[in-house]
């Protein structure tokens, strides 16, 4: 048994079919009185549908979330809550509009409730990330973990299947890089493992049927686990290319963890076998596949993009991108070098399946 040191999270998390009719007891269990609810401008719908259920609770909708928590936004944001006199705030969607209820609660204490309708897992960590002149600055402060999280597997029922398959590629690498954190413990790496499975089960049939809520629960099950393990262990290489190529290129959060994390895997797998083993044997990889071709294949096989030029990169700011990352580096199991890393990001662009 590996020495370890672990401080897990306290969180309240209400999960099932349904689960949203708790809404107003949640927000009675923080002791707060007005909720500003938050999303995307596409999610306005939704933001109204819980602002109806909370009725005189709702201080009123901030529907301007956006990727990667622009410090506009998040200012914006803010001063429409104090306006509002809202005592905490709900983050109804995936992770843009979970980043902007973290992004005020780090200016103001305000208590976040989230309803993740995505598998991005941000919901379930203390990390924040603000975008200000073109870069992504992230951190971890305990002040922006949501105190309550409901997961309703119907509402994730309607997110496009592309969208399903790469916000679950997204929670994924979460898993992935939780096994060979550099603070790894047994727990999370047990929860890693049984939620990239989870992710792994659920994906393929999503595509065959967008409404297999069997799936659904699954998947967001999967996302649960996931994001956990985000919120609990460090990550690695695959987070701050993520990080760099989202913030500083704006290319798309979800789609940009799919290209680029069977490269970061390929990249760290001679250093993390381990890893590596259990990786592939939650995906059910067939015999002779590694952990980094079953995920590029999972991603393939389900019709996610698997290539950067796909997504909105350009190949001219491939050595920026390289340069950037490697600054501030993140903790890895591999020495970072830059020629491998400027390989790993041709591989990204290019599409190629790991050898």
């Amino acid at each position: 048994m590996q020495d370890f040191t672990a401080q897990i999270l306290a969180q309240r998390v209400v999960f099932g079919a349904g689960a949203l009719r708790h809404l107003a007891r949640e927000i009675e269990t923080l002791g707060a009185r007005r909720a500003l609810v938050l999303c995307t401008p596409e999610q306005r719908g939704q933001a109204e549908r819980m602002a109806g259920l909370l009725g005189e609770r709702a201080a009123g909708i901030f529907d301007r979330a956006v990727m990667h928590v622009p410090i506009e936004t998040a200012r914006e944001a803010r001063d429409v809550a104090r306006q509002l006199q809202a005592d905490c705030a709900v983050a109804v969607g995936g992770g843009s509009t979970t980043g902007l209820g973290k992004a005020i609660a780090l200016d103001s204490g305000l208590p976040i409730i989230a309803v993740p309708t995505t598998y991005a897992g941000s919901e379930m960590t203390p990390i924040y990330g603000i975008t200000e002149a073109g870069l992504k600055k992230t951190g971890k402060d305990a002040r922006v973990l949501p105190r309550s999280v409901i997961y309703d597997p119907d509402l994730s029922r309607t997110l496009p299947v592309g969208l399903s398959v790469t916000s679950g590629i997204n929670a994924i690498a979460h898993a992935a890089e939780g096994l060979y954190a550099f603070d790894a413990n047994p727990i999370m790496s047990l929860m890693a493992e049984e939620g990239i499975a989870a992710l792994a089960r659920a994906l393929p049939a999503i595509r065959r049927s967008a409404q297999d809520m069997q799936a659904r629960s699954d998947a967001l099950y999967g996302a649960w686990l996931c994001g956990s393990v985000l919120g609990n262990v460090g990550m690695a290489l695959h987070h701050k290319l993520c990080h760099t190529l989202g913030g500083s290129f704006n290319l798309p959060h979800a789609e940009v963890h799919t290209v680029v994390l069977p490269h970061a895997l390929a990249y760290n797998a001679a250093s993390a076998p381990h890893a590596m083993h259990r990786i592939a044997h939650a995906l059910n990889a067939p015999a002779g596949t590694s952990a980094p071709q079953a995920v590029f294949d999972l991603a393939r096989d389900n019709g996610a993009p698997v290539a950067l030029r796909d997504i909105g990169m350009q190949a001219a700011d491939l050595d920026r991108a390289c340069d950037i990352a490697l600054q501030t580096p993140y903790p890895n199991p591999r020495a970072l070098e830059r020629e491998a890393i400027r390989a790993l990001l041709q591989n990204a662009f290019d599409g190629a399946r790991p050898a």
